[in-house]
């Protein structure tokens, strides 16, 4: 059974064509949220600076083509949510869950990380991808200099 905790969603060419970017806020700007909906109706929701800020960011990311999620800091993940965001298969997830790397709680029989967590490894992970690859040019560098 698929899980739908963690749904990435991405707009169409098309629609990144249509969608305006948005300019950067300024101190004093308000953004409002104008629906209208299928019955004529208009309604305008007038939105706080942090909820203007991440709508900003999603249509920015949105508009250059990204996939976007959005989830809650505290969210619970199953381990096939957790490699989707880590970039690794389930069975690694859950050897990193056995060794301790990623935290974790049982509900039930299923195990579940916090979201938190799960962006913590993914930290140490990209940082210890960027040192490996600095290692392998340094030593294609040693190969082509020196010939070792």
């Amino acid at each position: 059974m698929a899980s739908h905790v963690v749904k990435f969603v991405g707009l169409s060419d098309r629609d990144r064509r249509q969608v305006a970017t948005l300019p950067k806020l300024a101190a004093g700007d308000r953004i409002e949220l104008h629906v209208r909906r299928r019955d004529g109706v208009d309604q305008t929701l007038a939105l706080p600076l942090a909820a203007a800020v991440a709508i900003e960011t999603l249509i920015n990311r949105l508009s250059r083509g990204e996939n976007v999620a959005l989830l809650t800091e505290d969210q619970e993940l199953s381990p096939s949510d957790a490699s989707e965001i880590l970039g690794i298969s389930r069975p690694l997830v859950v050897l990193r869950m056995d060794r301790g790397d990623l935290p974790f709680r049982y509900v039930g029989k299923h195990r579940r990380a916090l979201l938190r967590d799960v962006l913590t490894l993914k930290s140490k992970l990209d940082t210890r991808q960027k040192a490996l690859e600095a290692l392998v040019d340094d030593t294609e560098d040693l190969i082509g200099t020196h010939g070792l």
